[in-house]
C-alpha cells in the first residue's frame, strides 16, 4: 500500500507553531461555546489571516464541529433508546490525531453511555491470558458506545515492531482476529475500525512541537520516541495489518490525518453516516417548584473551609 497522495503545501516552522497555538486555544473555546452563544462568540475568534491552501477556516470548522456534535447527541439518544452496542477502534501512528478526534466525539456526550477504553500495557497476569480477554471486559452492553484508543491491534503494531510478542503469537493473532471480530458483529455489536494516517514529515513536525511545548511533553513516552526511529518498520507492520484484517464484516477506514481539524470532522461525519439513527421525541421538562419549610435553617459554613479566593 503506497501512499500516492500529493503532499500538502509546506509552511514555515513559525507558521506551524502559530497553528499549534491556535489549536490549543480552540480546544478551550470549543468547551466554552454553546448553541445560543455560538454566532456571537465566533465573532471573537482571532482572525487567522489567509487560510493556507487545503486548510479549513477556523470559523467554518467551529460551525461544522458543533453541527456534528449535535448529531452525536441524537445518535447517543438513539443508541440508548434502542439498546444498540457500538465499538469504534482508533488506530494510527503516535501523534496521528486519534486522541483529538476521540475528545471531540465524547465532548458533549454522557460518559455513562459513551466511554473511552485506553488500556495500559498488560500486567504479568494478563500476559498469561487469552490475548483478547482483557479487551472483552470493556465491550459495551446494550445502550453503550465504547471508543478504543488503541485496541487489540497493538499486537499487529507496537508488539510486533518492538519485539513484545513471538512470531507464533503474531501469526496466531492474524488467525484469530477475523473470527473474533465476526463473533462481535454476529452478537449485534456495530464495529468500526479507523486508521489515522499521517506522513513521515507531519509526524516529525508534531513530535518537535511536543518537545518544545511543556504542556504537551507528557505525550511523548520513550516508546513514542523509539517508534519515530522505526518509522519504516511500523509502515511494514501497518501494511500487513490492513491487508490481513480488512474483512467484509469489519473493514478498515483510513482517515487522512495531516490536517487535524479536517480529520476530526471527516471521522465524525463518517461515523454518523455508518450508524442509522433518527430523531426521538423527548417529553417536555418542567422544573418542579422548590419546597419551602418554615423550620429549615441553613447553618453558616466556617470561613476556613472555603478555598481561598485568589481570583
Amino acid at each position: 500500500m503506497t501512499d500516492t497522495r500529493p503532499l500538502p503545501p509546506s509552511i514555515s516552522p513559525a507558521q506551524r507553531a502559530e497553528a499549534e497555538l491556535l489549536d490549543s486555544f480552540d480546544e478551550e473555546l470549543e468547551m466554552e461555546l454553546d448553541d445560543e452563544r455560538l454566532d456571537e462568540l465566533l465573532l471573537e475568534v482571532p482572525p487567522q489571516g489567509p487560510t493556507p491552501e487545503g486548510r479549513l477556516d477556523r470559523r467554518f470548522y467551529f460551525r461544522e464541529l458543533f453541527r456534528l456534535q449535535r448529531e452525536l447527541v441524537k445518535l447517543q439518544d438513539w443508541v440508548q433508546a434502542h439498546k444498540l452496542k457500538i465499538v469504534v477502534l482508533f488506530e494510527g501512528r503516535d501523534a496521528a490525531g486519534k486522541g483529538g478526534a476521540i475528545k471531540r466525539i465524547t465532548q458533549r456526550l454522557n460518559p455513562r453511555i459513551c466511554r473511552v477504553a485506553a488500556l495500559p500495557a498488560p500486567s504479568e497476569r494478563e500476559r498469561t491470558q487469552w490475548y483478547f480477554q482483557r479487551y472483552v471486559s470493556h465491550l459495551p452492553a446494550g445502550g453503550e458506545i465504547v471508543l478504543f484508543d488503541r485496541s487489540w491491534y497493538n499486537r499487529a503494531g507496537v508488539e510486533k515492531v518492538m519485539g513484545f510478542c513471538t512470531d507464533e503469537e503474531y501469526e496466531e493473532f492474524f488467525r484469530s482476529v477475523p473470527e473474533f471480530e465476526k463473533m462481535l458483529v454476529r452478537s449485534g455489536i456495530i464495529l468500526l475500525k479507523y486508521w489515522f494516517s499521517i506522513t513521515d514529515e507531519e509526524q516529525h513536525t508534531r513530535f518537535m512541537m511536543r518537545i518544545r511545548d511543556p504542556l504537551k511533553q507528557w505525550k511523548l513516552s520513550p516508546m513514542d520516541l523509539e517508534s519515530r526511529r522505526r518509522w519504516e518498520h511500523y509502515t511494514k507492520a501497518k501494511e500487513i495489518m490492513l491487508e490481513r484484517t480488512h474483512i467484509p464484516e469489519a473493514r478498515w477506514w483510513i482517515v487522512d490525518g495531516v490536517d487535524k481539524k479536517r480529520a476530526r470532522l471527516n471521522c465524525i461525519r463518517h461515523l454518523l453516516d455508518r450508524i442509522p439513527y433518527g430523531d426521538l421525541e423527548h417529553p417536555e421538562i418542567t422544573l418542579p417548584q422548590r419546597e419551602y419549610n418554615p423550620d429549615y435553617f441553613r447553618h453558616p459554613v466556617p470561613a476556613d473551609m472555603y478555598v481561598p479566593a485568589v481570583y
